[in-house]
């Protein structure tokens, strides 16, 4: 039996002899199906093919990108953070080989792996079982886990401390349990925001967005980025990474807030006339 892989979303399934119909997470109206419709592979093809490898940089002192190269499904980048002593993995990624497992055991491996959102589930369980690691999901998207494991770990409630310094922070928003990670001792003590794209960087790196769906251009309501705004103005940090290799080098935690205020007057048709 074989473990499909969406390719137009990245998520793995539980082992089956055939592909299955459809992908839910595709489906639903904050993804979308290709115009070839549901295609499907698996990380053996992936693998035999030679045509992926995992590409790891070093971002900054103790955290490290993650993306496969040529770009694969919805293309997101991976980190892994070095917290004294404690090696997280954010987000995930489809594709893992004999060669990115023994880069990443270079770097002291992996102590747990946990998720902004569904999007981005891919290939976890894989990689949890690989390094024997458990995954942290908000229980609000429970019901976006296509392939179970009793590596996953389903928290609760706004804020859950991973270790000394790191949390994972609820902010709703694209997903109900859409969350960032806020890791305090990076950049250099100044504090370091994660945001998958719960939180979106976009072409001007001194601003940020926030949408329901991206390929499908549906915004959020005011009021929902207003809260997200009001809980993140609690954290300490002056940088910020997407899911998408865009980071706000300094004063990111001021950019949050202005770009929140920006979109609340668009969407409330207060920052511009028609």
């Amino acid at each position: 039996m074989e473990k499909y892989i969406c390719k137009t979303c990245g998520t793995q399934f539980p082992p089956s002899d055939h592909h299955p119909d459809s992908c839910p997470i595709c489906q639903e109206e904050r993804q979308y199906v290709g115009q070839n419709g549901q295609e499907w592979t698996t990380l053996n093809d992936m693998k035999e093919s030679h045509f992926y490898k995992n590409e790891i940089s070093q971002e900054e002192t103790n955290l490290y990108s993650i993306k496969t190269v040529p770009e694969f499904a919805i293309g997101q980048t991976a980190y892994l953070v070095q917290n004294i002593g404690f090696n997280i993995m954010w987000d995930c990624i489809s594709y893992l080989d004999a060669e990115t497992i023994q880069q990443i055991k270079e770097l002291g491996g992996i102590d747990a792996i946990a998720l902004s959102h569904p999007h981005y589930y891919s290939s976890q369980v894989e990689w949890a079982e690989t390094f024997n690691v458990p995954i942290y999901i908000h229980e609000d998207d429970r019901q976006w886990v296509m392939r179970d494991s009793e590596h996953i770990v389903f928290w609760s409630g706004e804020t859950m401390k991973l270790h000394d310094g790191l949390e994972i922070h609820r902010l709703g928003g694209h997903f109900k349990g859409g969350a960032v990670l806020h890791w305090q001792k990076g950049n250099s003590g100044k504090g370091v925001l994660l945001t998958g794209d719960i939180i979106q960087i976009v072409a001007d790196r001194q601003w940020a967005s926030f949408m329901y769906s991206y390929p499908n251009l549906i915004p959020l309501p005011a009021e929902t980025v207003e809260r997200m705004a009001g809980k993140v103005k609690m954290l300490s940090f002056d940088r910020m990474y997407n899911a998408f290799h865009r980071i706000i080098e300094k004063e990111a935690d001021l950019a949050v807030q202005r770009s929140a205020e920006r979109y609340v007057k668009a969407i409330r048709g207060k920052l511009f006339q028609t």
